[in-house]
């Protein structure tokens, strides 16, 4: 099949609840921001020109038809989101501590999101797709794990390069335990992983992020591995051949910002950037300078990023990636 889209995301499209200040009345007050890993990976995609398109599920309500809005708004096709009167679109509160982290609570049991079935996924868009993209937050339950791991056998079928991002949030899943049975599941589909400096420790048992790479390398063919370090910027690990022993490794620095006002979505930001290069220079033949430029162009749409609130419909442009790398 010609493939006319650049990246198909599959998982979850919810709202943000993320606190705003507090009312006269001593309140806290929450901005409802669109967002969901895999679409925020696709938004930032979309603003550096590329054509993508989402398979997942929300309510019919008023969240749910103006998710679909904000899809159609920032140029994502929405023609793989099922709209769904049985459940309620997730929400997610999301409160910001003074350095900028977060903690979530989601309200999600069931979430629309939660019950994508097989029968839901769109297959001609994932046939159509140079890249799938996916996460595990539909696969903490059941029937969405279902179609989550349906979709990926039709990717690699269709011979997509397909993009993994655990987004592990602990909460969701029953238990740690599940949560690292699936994750290692969705390594072996993978040849681009995206993955946290905590999520790699917590995943291999080793603290060292060089070695939890080659753990991970050992055991799945997988070409590309980047590691987001926040503070610390980011790394990136590269085998042109997966079933070969030798790799080669970048590190870039972060580009850090006095006006940070959340995280929300850098790493989805960091993420759609990497899939950007990738598209533009294919998974062969990488070097260490590939490497480096990719990471430091990551680095920088992910720090401007934190300077706004939410980030499906506020994804940097190129012109303001490229400003703040020129720039510092």
């Amino acid at each position: 099949m010609n493939k006319t889209l650049d990246v198909v995301g599959l998982g979850e499209l919810l709202i943000d609840m993320t606190m705003n200040g507090i009312s006269g009345q001593g309140n806290a007050l929450y901005e409802a921001n669109p967002g969901g890993a895999p679409c925020n990976v696709l938004a930032m995609l979309e603003k550096l020109g590329h054509k993508t398109a989402f398979i997942g599920k929300v309510g019919d309500d008023i969240f749910g038809h103006e998710l679909k809005a904000v899809l159609e708004e920032v140029g994502i096709d929405p023609k793989g989101l099922v709209v769904d009167p049985d459940v309620r679109t997730t929400l997610a509160f999301v409160k910001t501590f003074e350095d900028g982290d977060r903690d979530f609570s989601f309200y999600r049991n069931p979430g629309a999101d939660m019950m994508l079935g097989k029968a839901d996924v769109n297959t001609d868009l994932i046939h159509s797709a140079r890249v799938f993209h996916f996460g595990t937050l539909s696969m903490t339950h059941e029937p969405a794990r279902e179609a989550t791991l349906f979709a990926l056998r039709e990717a690699k079928e269709a011979g997509a390069i397909v993009s993994f991002d655990p987004n592990l949030r602990e909460p969701l899943w029953d238990s740690l335990d599940e949560a690292r049975k699936q994750v290692l599941q969705g390594l072996s589909f993978c040849d681009i992983l995206k993955i946290s400096d905590n999520e790699i420790q917590w995943l291999t048992g080793i603290e060292d992020y060089t070695e939890g790479v080659k753990w991970i390398f050992d055991r799945y063919e997988i070409s590309l591995i980047t590691v987001s370090l926040g503070k610390s910027g980011s790394m990136a690990f590269y085998k042109e051949e997966p079933k070969k022993a030798e790799y080669i490794k970048a590190e870039a620095a972060p580009f850090l910002q006095e006006n940070t006002i959340e995280t929300t979505g850098a790493g989805d930001t960091f993420g759609g950037c990497i899939l950007h290069f990738i598209l533009q220079k294919g998974l062969r033949g990488l070097t260490e300078e590939d490497l480096s430029e990719m990471l430091t162009f990551a680095n920088a749409a992910a720090s401007i990023i934190t300077t706004r609130r939410g980030a499906l419909r506020v994804m940097p442009s190129l012109g303001e990636i490229n400003d703040l790398i020129r720039n510092g």
